[in-house]
């Protein structure tokens, strides 16, 4: 049986209370988690501040640029080793975790070394009485000892896009990854050593939430800033465990994004870019779409495009090529989705596909596995439409107005995303602008450049990160004025 052990201080450590980690695909144990207790999490974080007082404290920006070089170039290396445990832990197509997950987690390390590198500050001349001045500029410092606290759909790039820049700035980490995804996070502990980062900068704890290594790490007195992907409930628990010390957090949390699809779209990439933002990852990805608005000269058209796209979805393994959609993360997420799909018959919903589980041979019978699903015909006031289901289904409504679907589409408690499908570029100005949303698309879906600003708004996150907005959360700014 595969041991994942905690990763302190540049060792691998950690063998008491151990748990299973099942696979997606077919509910199997497939490695056993050491448990991080307190006290080892009070160790992470003790190595973490003693590497920001040595060797990693002590470094220039050049020497931390080259070792997150190495460290992006190591990865790389070792592709088919972070891929193999990607897919192990999730059970999601190797066609994506290929495309997405491991480059992505690499780039992550050079995007923001190059940031760190180029990045300006603010300089200011002023006149004193004495006519002979002053001069302020700003001065960057790292703010300590950041928690990482991971989720499972994008276990490698969305735990790198927070530890990159964490280090880039030249802070150290304790890692908490989801009890779901152990796996690529303790092999970056590998990596690191194999570079020469040293030991105490990078650290990973595992655990679950309460009374465990997720809640050792947010309340530790001594972790001096907290950056969260997951649900908003969660972080929420962080928000109120972050207050004790007032202490920052960054925080990445839920969503119900919403597509809008006007009659004047290229209605084959907006059928594309709908069908990818509702089923890729089988619909775990915070900036998936849940909730698509068809301007009604084309709804029936795009109903019947999209049901089309989504019987055609071969769900399977990882390994097959061509798998388009695999498991959800565990059985336990599987039950979840499934009572909203039976929350839907009881509201009334039209089942336009789906619904159901899907017949899998072999062992992955007793796999997460869920069906592609589209709604239409509820009211706005459904539970469906309102609240976060986080698989691989949505509900399709017709409008009549640009005012009729930025009503509809606002009126949600989250405001992470949107996809705005449309010809006019006055249009898509005007929609974009006054979606409630902290990342707007026009006529394309999770494009990113990550020297941009990302978060969200109302419930679905505070603070920004990506390029210099990720220098806001990691450093602290502080100004130097110079008497003449």
């Amino acid at each position: 049986m595969k041991q994942i052990r905690n990763f302190i201080n540049g060792e691998f450590v950690g063998a008491g209370r151990p748990f299973d980690k099942r696979s997606p695909l077919s509910n199997r144990v497939i490695a056993q988690v050491a448990e991080a207790t307190r006290d080892e999490v009070d160790a992470a974080v003790q190595a973490a501040r003693a590497a920001l007082a040595g060797p990693w404290g002590r470094i220039t920006v050049a020497e931390r640029v080259d070792l997150l070089y190495a460290v992006a170039n190591e990865i790389t290396r070792r592709f088919d080793d972070f891929l193999e445990a990607e897919c192990a832990d999730t059970g999601k197509p190797r066609s994506l975790a290929s495309h997405i997950d491991i480059p992505r987690g690499a780039s992550n390390f050079k995007i923001f070394a190059d940031v760190v590198k180029n990045v300006p500050s603010e300089f200011f001349e002023m006149a004193t009485p004495d006519g002979k001045g002053a001069i302020n500029y700003g001065y960057r410092t790292p703010i300590g000892v950041v928690g990482v606290i991971c989720p499972w759909n994008l276990p490698l790039l969305l735990m790198t896009w927070k530890v990159g820049p964490a280090l880039a700035c030249g802070n150290t980490v304790v890692v908490k990854p989801s009890e779901e995804t152990p796996q690529t996070a303790t092999l970056l502990g590998e990596v690191m050593n194999t570079v020469g980062v040293p030991r105490g900068v990078y650290n990973v704890v595992h655990g679950f939430g309460p009374n465990s290594a997720g809640e050792f790490v947010t309340r530790h007195p001594q972790i001096d800033a907290i950056t969260f992907t997951g649900e908003t409930r969660t972080g929420e628990a962080i928000m109120k465990a972050a207050a004790t010390g007032a202490r920052p957090v960054s925080l990445e949390m839920g969503g119900k994004n919403a597509a809008i699809v006007f009659a004047d779209c290229d209605f084959d990439a907006a059928i594309e870019g709908t069908l990818r933002s509702v089923f890729a990852n089988c619909g775990q990805v915070c900036l998936g779409t849940e909730r698509v608005y068809v301007e009604r000269p084309i709804f029936d058209k795009f109903v019947a495009a999209m049901k089309q796209g989504a019987e055609g979805l071969k769900l399977g393994p990882p390994e097959d090529k061509t798998t388009g959609m695999g498991p959800l993360i565990s059985k336990e997420h599987q039950n979840k989705v499934l009572s909203y799909y039976q929350v839907a018959r009881d509201e009334g919903a039209t089942i336009v596909t789906g619904g159901g589980v899907p017949a899998m041979p072999g062992e992955l019978t007793d796999g997460c596995w869920v069906q592609p699903t589209i709604w239409i015909g509820l009211p706005e006031s459904a539970r469906v439409i309102k609240e976060e289901i986080f698989g691989p289904c949505c509900h399709i409504a017709a409008f009549d107005s640009e005012e009729d679907v930025l009503a509809k589409a606002n009126a949600n408690d989250y405001g992470l995303a949107t996809a705005i499908w449309t010809q006019n570029l006055s249009r898509a100005h005007r929609v974009a602008q006054r979606m409630k949303v902290g990342l707007a698309w026009v006529n394309s879906w999770f494009l990113r450049d990550l020297r941009t600003p990302f978060g969200g708004a109302k419930q679905s996150g505070i603070g920004r990160e990506g390029g210099v907005h990720s220098l806001e959360f990691y450093t602290e700014l502080k100004n130097v004025c110079i008497k003449l």
